[in-house]
């Protein structure tokens, strides 16, 4: 595999296993692979003693998923699920990449290897630096590389040309220093991951209920009548998510999954806090599952409001919540009179799923109050993802389920700080109330014009507009749709620097210079001038709470991400009126300054402090919608899908392995789709794959189209496998190289990985 790996055939397979795919999700296997891969990683003496700090109130948050802790008492035994130990095994690992590594192993060498080679290559243990020109990264000092990165954003000719991406495992702490150091530098342009998954949800959510977050707590799902899951796989991306469905099953709550594929984890849960439990049948989740094609989101929504109107039209005031509606809501006239430009025989065929079993959905949602729906980036990575969640919120309203307990949005967040950076100010389109409160508590003058977002950010790199890139955490070249452009784009600039922990593709795919900054990670003790520090971090359900590191550092040359902000702040603005030494000195000062500038934060060091933290303020969930337009809920008219397939195309989704979070990849298993030792797969329909003459493991090239625009990866190994005609779905991030850069979700500008039309050819 050469730099453009992602598009490349691999030269050999990797012998690739085909299993029964399992009855049941997590017990004692997924206990087992945490134990195997904690073992191997660290030691397994060193990773209980890890693993008995993950996630509770004392200890560190998980550096994987934001799903919500409980408020209460937390399990001794396993309050983390196996990809939890699995991330914290990565970042604890006893390998390093040392200086020795970088000279004996050059960068074109290095991205030979596949991303999960280079991930398992270690801890990175001090400063790197990349000369314009060499070809091994080289040692340089903390100060050295703090006046480089100060001497290129310094040279430019405008702030606007320097990008400062986050991802979402930054601290509060952090994320808010990173944030006042950008807009001080003169720019908002801070994209971040929240940009490439719930742009989507956020938009639709702020315009229809006034604040971008969900509306629930972990707690309601032990009250909801009924729990709808949507475009989301808890079992392999938040496996902790399946013990709160669990109880609202034991609470007499019903759950209807809707989703392209069947997923092992809601179908059948084993409950990994309760021996008791390991073996026997486990329990069965989903009453209903509605297996829509994908994209075929709104049209099914739609289908179920046209019906619950007719049963109200049949019986007046018996189905819609009509003292909610008239008290709380606006829009509904409008939103009704678009249903009627749609018949149920139209949309029917987007969806493809049986009219039978759309009404048994209809009727559980008709018959119940307390009704929580989730979903994920199955509704938030196409071109009408904002339409998907507007219609969701239309169910929702019409049945007065928001704003009540066991009843609320639910967005399930990614990675574990995602939603606190953007509270932090972590957002290219920060309104004008928080810069103005800013300007006062600093004594500046932020710039007001909006930023670039992701997708904004790399066609800026790409026409040379922007010049330097720093990455505060993540895998940016990974992570991005339409790899090729994007890696160009990075290429295109004088200076890439990235602030990780471990080595990873994007430090590869690199600028004229580049740096690599390594810091603690969050199992790591942070001692700064003040004594030993923590940071905060806030879940996806709006609680902030401490984490403490537990281990001594990988390396003595690591820097905290706070120290590391300060570094660049301090090398970079020559008239700052921020003392960044004295707030990076002790985080207590910068909480304090959070206070003064962020609602909610309200004597922030003292709340913080309680054990288990303390919730952010959440309008909806108050049943409050003050914030939006009309000062009310505001129902929507959607629009369902309108891309039309052409004879032998298919539509394309791109998915996660069961070992893999986000871009990083523990493993080279998919244990709940039955794949083994392989990540070049198509899942494909039985009947799809008949129609084009292939074969189990026929081996298959995949060609995109958006507009005029082909993109071909290549190599790629047939399955057949449970997902709708005309649908297919693939890993990620080998296939981002078939998502076009301009294929994006309306208003939110997300990257349209959910929808990419392909061809399929034998090889």
């Amino acid at each position: 595999m050469s730099e453009k790996s992602n598009a490349q055939p691999p030269e050999k397979l990797t012998g690739i296993q085909l299993k029964e795919i399992p009855d049941s999700a997590v017990g004692f296997k997924a206990i087992k692979s945490s134990l195997n891969h904690i073992t191997s990683e660290v030691g397994l003496i060193k990773g209980i003693g890890l693993l008995k700090n993950l996630n509770q109130k004392d200890g560190f948050d998980c550096p994987g998923c934001a799903w919500p802790d409980p408020d209460a008492k937390r399990a001794f035994l396993a309050e983390y699920c196996e990809n939890g130990a699995k991330a914290v095994a990565e970042e604890a690992t006893k390998n390093k990449v040392s200086p020795l590594f970088f000279a004996t192993h050059s960068v074109q060498e290095l991205a030979k290897l596949s991303d999960y080679e280079i991930g398992k290559s270690g801890r990175i243990t001090q400063p790197m630096y990349l000369p314009e020109g060499k070809d091994n990264y080289e040692e340089i000092s903390w100060e050295d590389a703090f006046n480089l990165i100060g001497e290129e954003l310094n040279y430019l000719d405008s702030p606007d040309e320097a990008i400062f991406y986050t991802s979402g495992r930054t601290s509060n702490e952090a994320a808010f220093l990173y944030q006042l150091f950008v807009r001080q530098f003169g720019t908002n342009n801070l994209p971040d991951c929240s940009n490439m998954c719930h742009e989507s949800s956020g938009a639709a959510l702020s315009e229809t209920l006034g604040i971008g977050k969900g509306s629930v707590t972990l707690d309601d799902f032990n009250h909801a009548d009924l729990v709808i899951v949507m475009g989301q796989n808890p079992g392999t991306n938040h496996p902790r998510m399946l013990t709160a469905l669990g109880e609202t099953k034991n609470n007499g709550g019903k759950i209807i999954t809707i989703n392209p594929l069947p997923e092992v984890g809601l179908l059948n849960y084993k409950d990994p806090q309760n021996p008791l439990k390991w073996i026997g049948s486990g329990q069965d989740l989903t009453d209903l599952f509605l297996q829509v094609k994908i994209n075929g989101d709104v049209a099914l929504l739609k289908i179920i409001l046209k019906l619950m109107t007719q049963k109200e039209i049949e019986n007046p005031g018996a189905i819609f919540n009509h003292d909610f509606i008239k008290e709380k809501t606006a829009g509904i006239d409008e939103m009704l009179n678009d249903l009627d430009n749609y018949s149920i025989e139209e949309l029917l065929p987007q969806t493809g799923i049986e009219f039978e079993e759309i009404e048994k959905a209809t009727e559980l949602i008709i018959n119940n109050e307390k009704i929580i729906i989730c979903w994920a980036m199955g509704l938030t990575q196409h071109k009408n993802s904002v339409d998907n969640i507007r219609e969701v919120v239309n169910i929702l309203l019409l049945k007065g389920s928001i704003g009540k307990k066991g009843a609320g949005t639910c967005p399930v967040r990614g990675h574990s700080n995602v939603q606190g950076d953007r509270t932090m100010g972590i957002w290219e389109k920060s309104p004008d109330s928080f810069l103005d409160k800013l300007d006062k508590e600093f004594n500046f003058k932020s710039p007001r014009k909006h930023g670039f977002d992701v997708v904004d950010s790399i066609e800026a790199m790409h026409k040379k507009k922007a010049k330097v890139f720093v990455g505060m955490g993540g895998n940016f070249v990974s992570a991005t749709p339409d790899t090729e452009f994007t890696a160009d784009a990075l290429r295109n600039c004088n200076l890439t620097v990235h602030i990780s922990t471990k080595l990873n593709r994007s430090h590869l795919i690199h600028g004229k210079k580049a740096l690599i900054l390594p810091c603690l990670g969050r199992s790591e003790k942070d001692f700064q001038s003040s004594g030993e520090q923590f940071v905060t971090v806030e879940n996806s359900m709006g609680v902030v709470h401490q984490s403490h590191g537990h281990l001594e550092p990988h390396s003595d040359k690591l820097l905290s991400e706070p120290k590391i902000v300060a570094g660049v702040a301090n090398a970079t603005l020559k008239n700052s009126t921020v003392n960044w030494t004295k707030l990076t000195d002790n985080y207590d000062l910068i909480r304090d300054k959070i206070e003064a500038t962020i609602p909610g934060f309200e004597n922030f060091n003292n709340r913080v402090r309680i054990k288990g933290g303390f919730y952010l303020p959440n309008n909806a969930r108050d049943n409050n919608f003050t914030p939006t337009s009309t000062g009310k809920a505001n129902f929507s008219a959607n629009k369902p899908s309108e891309i039309k397939l052409e004879e032998n195309q298919f539509m394309m989704m791109t998915i996660r392995t069961h070992d893999q979070y986000n871009t990083t990849i523990y493993g080279l298993n998919d244990r709940y789709r039955g794949v083994l030792n392989e990540r070049r797969v198509i899942f494909m329909n039985k009947e799809d794959m008949n129609s084009l003459g292939l074969k189990k493991l026929d081996l298959v090239d995949l060609t995109s189209y958006f507009n005029n625009d082909k993109r071909e990866a290549r190599g790629f190994l047939a399955i057949p496998y449970n997902i709708p005609k005309q649908c297919t779905a693939t890993y990620f991030p080998e296939a981002n190289v078939l998502v076009s850069i301009k294929s994006k979700a309306d208003i939110s500008n997300t990257p349209a990985s959910k929808t990419v039309i392909i061809t399929i050819k034998k090889r």
